[in-house]
């Protein structure tokens, strides 16, 4: 096995082959997770890990991602660029055994790279496979070198093209293979930006931009603080324990590993820890989690013992306690990291629990100690949150000993569907008693369950679980959606697989829905991101000519209608109406709704709920930290945050509908 030489020259004595490339055209599925939009976003992700991974073991700068006009990508780093050598077992240019032999790469052992983001090194061979058409552009010693293939298979051998002023780099055009990933092949500037972001914020003084071609966006992005500011992104808008730039930050090498942790403390309720291995996100977390959970519990309940600031007779601080308000990122560093899985959710090196644990447990110690004003306010949130969620427990254990009397716990104002399948089953919440009225009476008994509310619910941004607990709205959602709250919590207790925001289509509404999905992203997020939860859509208008009816669902939609009847009846060479009175011209009659209660059953059947006409907006989250800032702006405290946002996005605000 080849080592990694004195000078950190990179030649093709590095690569090592494993076995061939042929299954993955055949089962795309078992390399990138999906054919789908995440599929297509992850073979970028696989061609700029290799150029991040450059930039980790210092050879690199930057990486630049351009989103070209004719539908490919190309995606460019100043690192040392991939070897063009001839390889000794494969016969072809090391450049083409990477492309086209899966599992050879520099990240097996052979001294490439101490640290890789790659799991099994499957990425740039995977990429070409799965693309119509690859182009490999290699800069080694001001010398370009060039070679292109079609869904894997080189096209010729590869060729010096001539100098350049760049010494060394790597550039990857493809073009994703429509055959394969037939949903769609369009890349999202969004999806490139915050995974851009992310890796300038987890690898310090690297340059990440992207440039989109079909629209002229641009992004770039660098972090001096790495993780640092990563945490004071995250805590933006939010109050910290402390001042702004107080964050703890610790980075030490144990062993052949590097543990890297930044907290910081917020007065909010909800615990926002990131756990990264070798720059790619674990959201199940692993042993590094484990380890940085079992040290801060350790290390805060030693200082509030230590300093008086729990009493005697009081039980330890849990974890759970602690981590309210807590942000923090855990960034580990590692030559062979485990993985559950290609998808890399979980890190499961048993080592790393130790890592993270020691480092925690001195320089964390240290920082309390250097820090008590911060360390007592931490101590005292925790105390404040201990003594909430007793208040919680005995508040839920009230509610459900009077529950257990009112038919086996459900609210006693649902009206339930006869359904026990959750795949079938789906529960309206409505706002007002005559739209409830009005829902039940004209619902589908058998698949369609009613849960009307009174009001405006609870604003559960700054509200702790006692608080829910004592709001009988909140209680009879989570009475009804069967999978608990809190430490309780089971997405497999989901009675139905269809949760409809139904509001009237006005400021009111708008605001009712925003306060519902603040409840679901905050205390019951697997519902959301298991694309449980949907807006209804209930019309704006009834275009009315003779008995038919056609609903429109917005002025914009309503006005190009009528536009259209005007111009069908004039191409046509119908009379049209002397009159300045457009739907006159038209030849039709309107009608503006004006609340869900002012439909009778059959109209709101027809209009909102009937699954053959209605329209629902599922709730995504397609990026968890920009849906966390909007929650804190429109929903916390900060008044001056919520003027500002409603300030800078005035102009798009339509003041005759205001949509969801």
């Amino acid at each position: 096995m080849a080592k990694q030489t004195a000078d950190g020259s990179y030649d093709g004595s590095q690569i090592q082959v494993l076995e061939g490339l042929e299954p993955v055209r055949k089962r795309p599925g078992m390399y990138i997770g999906s054919t789908g939009y995440d599929g297509v976003h992850h073979l970028i992700k696989e061609i700029a890990d290799n150029s991040i991974d450059e930039a980790i073991a210092g050879y690199a700068s930057r990486v630049d991602v351009t989103l070209l006009e004719d539908g490919g990508v190309t995606i460019t780093d100043d690192g040392r660029g991939i070897p063009v050598d001839k390889h000794a077992k494969t016969g072809l240019s090391t450049l083409e055994t990477v492309l086209t032999v899966l599992h050879a790469g520099g990240k097996f052992g052979g001294g490439g790279y101490k640290v890789s983001s790659g799991l099994h090194g499957v990425g740039s061979s995977v990429v070409n496979a799965l693309s119509t058409q690859l182009i490999a552009e290699v800069v080694q010693k001001g010398e370009l070198h060039r070679i292109e293939f079609e869904q894997g298979a080189s096209k010729a051998p590869l060729k010096k093209v001539g100098k350049t002023d760049r010494p060394t780099g790597t550039t990857i055009t493809f073009y994703p293979d429509p055959t394969i990933f037939k949903e769609t092949v369009e890349f999202d500037y969004k999806w490139v930006v915050n995974y851009l972001r992310h890796q300038a914020y987890l690898t310090k003084g690297v340059h990440t931009a992207v440039l989109d071609e079909r629209t002229g966006q641009r992004q770039a992005f660098y972090f001096e603080g790495g993780i640092k500011s990563y945490v004071k992104h995250l805590n933006i808008g939010k109050d910290v324990l402390g001042a702004t730039d107080d964050i703890f930050y610790v980075e030490r090498t144990v062993e052949d590993s590097m543990v890297e942790v930044a907290i910081q403390y917020n007065d909010s309720y909800i615990e926002t820890v990131k756990p990264f291995a070798n720059n790619v996100l674990t959201p199940d977390g692993g042993t590094h989690i484990v380890g940085f959970r079992a040290a801060l519990t350790r290390v805060i309940n030693d200082y509030a013992r230590k300093n008086s600031l729990l009493k005697e007779k009081e039980d330890n601080l849990t974890g759970d306690d602690i981590r309210e308000g807590l942000t923090a990122i855990i960034l580990v560093k590692l030559p062979d990291p485990q993985f559950e899985g290609q998808t890399k959710n979980k890190l499961g090196n048993p080592e790393v629990r130790r890592y993270v644990e020691q480092v925690m447990n001195e320089y964390f110690a240290y920082y309390l100690e250097e820090h008590p004003d911060i360390a007592k306010k931490i101590v005292n949130k925790a105390v404040l949150a201990a003594r909430a969620r007793k208040a919680a427990r005995a508040a839920r254990d009230n509610v459900l000993r009077k529950g257990a009397l009112d038919g086996m716990g459900l609210p006693g104002k649902l009206w339930d569907c006869s359904s026990k399948s959750p795949s079938d089953s789906e529960i309206y919440i409505v706002e007002g008693n005559s739209a409830a009225g009005s829902a039940k009476e004209g619902r589908d008994s058998k698949t369609q369950a009613i849960l009307p509310l009174r009001g405006k619910v609870l604003n559960t941004e700054r509200a702790r679980l006692d608080k829910m607990f004592a709001n009988k709205e909140i209680v009879a959602m989570i009475q009804a959606f069967g999978v608990g709250i809190g430490e309780q919590f089971d997405i497999a207790g989901l009675r139905y697989h269809k949760i409809i925001i139904m509001t009237d289509a006005d400021v009111d509404g708008s605001h009712i829905s925003t306060l519902l999905l603040t409840f679901l992203f905050r205390y019951m997020r697997e519902v959301v991101e298991g694309g449980y939860v949907y807006l209804a859509k209930p019309p704006l208008y009834s275009i009315n000519k003779g008995q038919s009816k056609t609903y429109v669902y917005n002025e914009a939609e309503y006005e190009k209608m009528i536009e259209q009847l005007i111009a069908d009846r004039k191409t046509r060479g119908t009379a049209i109406a002397d009159s300045d009175d457009r739907l006159k011209q038209a030849g039709v009659t309107a009608s503006r709704f004006k609340g869900l209660g002012e439909m009778d059953a059959e109209q709101l059947w027809e209009t909102t709920m009937n699954p053959e006409n209605r329209v629902l907006v599922q709730v995504k989250i397609e990026d968890a930290e920009a849906a966390d800032a909007v929650f804190t702006k429109l929903m916390g405290d900060d008044v001056s945050l919520r003027k500002t946002f409603i300030q800078t996005r005035a102009k798009d605000a339509d003041l005759e509908e205001l949509d969801v």
